[in-house]
Order: structure tokens, then C-alpha cells, then sequence
């Protein structure tokens, strides 16, 4: 199996009902307990959502160091750049559809025009909240944030990812944006998968195995709990002899632009798939360092220009065209406009 070992992923990462199960919302939690742990200037806000944010490991651990705002979204921006400006590293966290969704202004004007280091945690992001339904479905968050002067995104991919991302938020000096799920999602990274902000990583690799210098077909670009899904379809287009490279792009802004232009060069099409819309995000960002750098065809995965429903978390992720089938037909669909 073409698993690049230098990320040391889990060993039956193709059987998903025999992996662990967790949020991308937990590894949150887990993290930010851990970097609070190492860092006394670290504070903690939410607005209202402290269990489901999973910020309540943080409030009980340091209760000192944790406030709670209410519903109060634009309230908890400010106030978390006001305690930045005063040399501490604030956390923020509510539901991606109310923060950064409901108060983006101040987090442009209050956080990001006075590059202070807050930490936005937006978490129930994408359509897998599930029967919430498209009030709270947060699939516009990436492209309104990433555009912010002095921003860094980050979608980890599970929630051990999640973790050791928060920790690195922490460290980061200015402001991040950092993207999380409510539903458990396969957990196929470990504790030794390496992350650093701002570096993709390669997670497979056809050429690895087959040990040839022949190109690729084509690259998969992803982020978020999606990568898994590339994973599982790339895995069943190599049986039909297509070469691929999957690529956890988990840092949309700064992006790895190096790792994903040779990726282009290596297998000249392009398939980006992500749990947002198709415009402005991951798939836009990498369209745009590609068409600058080196354009090859793209097909995009993710919401197509269309707001949520309700429904299972699975239901909606097929329902919406981000399913292990329909990146397998994206796949055919950019080799047949691939230029030979």
C-alpha cells in the first residue's frame, strides 16, 4: 500500500469501520488544555457553547484563565483583541456559523488591522453538523477568512491533527483561524504524523510502491476530515491502474505552494476536495497559486454553490457530492481533460 511512510499513519487506515471515532472538535479541546498547560498567558473565551466547543476542559482546569461571554459573538472578537493587545494569547470559540459567521468585522478590524495573536475556533463547520440544517451549516467560513491580511487557516484532517494544530496556533504570532467538525470522523493519523503550519503533507503516493519514474495521473488535494475519503477512493482507482498523490493541504493560508506545484508538475490535473463551497476556498486557493505558477485542468470538490440541509451527517456528505464515488469520478472527469 503507497502509504508514504514518512507520515506514519494508522496501519488499516482503508478499513474505516475498524478505526477510532472522534471530532475534530475534541482534538480542540484537547490541544488547547495542552497548550494552556505550557503557556500561563493562554485565555479561553466562548460565547455559550463551552461543552460543545469542547473549551469546558480549559474552564474547569483554569478557571481563572477562562471567560465566558454569552451570546455575545461580536463581544467575544473585541474583547479577546483588547486582552491580545495586553500580551495574552486568547482562544475564541462558538460555532463556525456565528464565529467567524457573525462576527467577522471585528475579527478583520479588531483582531487582524492590529495583527494581535487571537486564536479563532470555529467549530460545527461544514454540512456534517448534520439535521441543524443550513442556518448552521458553515460552509462559507474559509473564503471569508482566508482574504483577511495577517490570517492563517488551518482545516486539520482528525482530531489528533486537531490537537497538535491548537498547539501550534498557540504559538503562532498573529491570528489563526482554525477549523473544526462536530461529527466523529476516522481518526488515521497517530501521535508521530508530523504537522507544522504551513507545510502539506504527502499522504500517499502511487509512485512510492510501484517504484517507478513514470508520472503520476493525477493529485489529490484535501483538507479536513475529507482527506480520509480521498484516501479510501484513490485506494480504488489504483486497482484500475490510475496513479495518484493525496495531499493533506491542512494549512489553506499560508499554502505550501511549492508542494502543491509539483504536484502539478508531476501529474499535470488536479482534484481539490473540501466539506465548503467550491468558491473562495481551499480548491479556489490552490486554483489560484496553480494559475499563477503552473495551470493544469482542476475538478473541484466540495458544495456546489448551494446552501445546507438537514439530514445524517453520511447523508449530507453524499447527498452533496463529497463521497468517496463522486471523488472517483472527479478523478475521470480531470484525466479526460488532462493534456497529453
Amino acid at each position: 500500500m503507497p502509504i508514504n511512510p514518512k507520515v506514519k499513519l494508522v496501519e488499516n487506515i482503508l478499513e474505516k469501520e475498524k478505526l477510532e471515532q472522534a471530532p475534530t472538535r475534541k482534538g480542540y479541546g484537547e490541544g488547547l488544555l495542552a497548550a494552556g498547560e505550557l503557556n500561563e498567558k493562554i485565555v479561553a473565551l466562548c460565547a455559550d457553547l463551552t461543552e460543545s466547543t469542547q473549551m469546558h476542559l480549559f474552564a474547569k482546569k483554569f478557571p481563572q484563565r477562562f471567560i465566558e461571554m454569552g451570546v455575545a459573538e461580536q463581544n467575544l472578537a473585541t474583547i479577546a483583541a483588547g486582552l491580545a493587545n495586553y500580551g495574552k494569547i486568547p482562544f475564541i470559540s462558538s460555532y463556525a456559523m456565528f464565529s467567524p459567521g457573525r462576527n467577522w468585522e471585528q475579527i478583520r478590524t479588531t483582531i487582524c488591522y492590529n495583527d494581535v495573536p487571537v486564536k479563532i475556533a470555529g467549530s460545527h463547520a461544514g454540512v456534517s453538523v448534520g439535521p441543524d440544517g443550513a442556518t448552521h451549516q458553515a460552509v462559507e467560513d474559509i473564503a471569508i477568512m482566508r482574504p483577511i491580511p495577517n490570517m492563517t487557516v488551518i482545516n486539520p484532517c482528525d482530531t489528533n491533527e486537531a490537537k497538535k494544530a491548537t498547539m501550534a496556533a498557540a504559538l503562532v504570532n498573529g491570528p489563526v483561524y482554525l477549523r473544526f467538525a462536530r461529527e466523529k470522523t476516522p481518526v488515521f493519523t497517530t501521535l508521530d504524523t508530523p504537522f507544522e503550519v504551513g507545510k502539506a503533507e504527502i499522504f500517499w503516493d502511487s509512485l512510492i510502491e510501484v517504484r517507478l519514474q513514470s508520472a503520476l495521473d493525477v493529485a489529490i488535494i484535501a483538507c479536513g476530515p475529507l482527506v480520509h475519503n480521498a484516501i479510501l477512493a484513490t485506494a480504488d482507482l489504483e486497482k484500475e491502474g490510475i496513479k495518484i498523490r493525496v495531499i493533506n493541504n491542512h494549512t489553506i493560508k499560508p499554502m505550501d505552494e511549492k508542494t502543491i506545484i509539483q504536484a502539478a508538475k508531476d501529474s499535470g490535473a488536479v482534484v481539490t476536495v473540501e466539506e465548503h463551497q467550491v468558491q473562495g476556498g481551499m480548491g479556489s486557493a490552490v486554483a489560484e497559486v496553480l494559475a499563477k505558477n503552473y495551470p493544469v485542468p482542476i475538478e473541484f470538490v466540495g458544495v456546489q454553490n448551494r446552501f445546507g440541509e438537514s439530514g445524517t451527517p453520511n447523508e449530507l456528505i453524499e447527498h452533496f457530492g463529497m463521497g468517496v464515488s463522486h471523488i472517483k469520478e472527479a478523478v475521470k472527469k480531470v484525466l479526460k481533460r488532462k493534456i497529453k
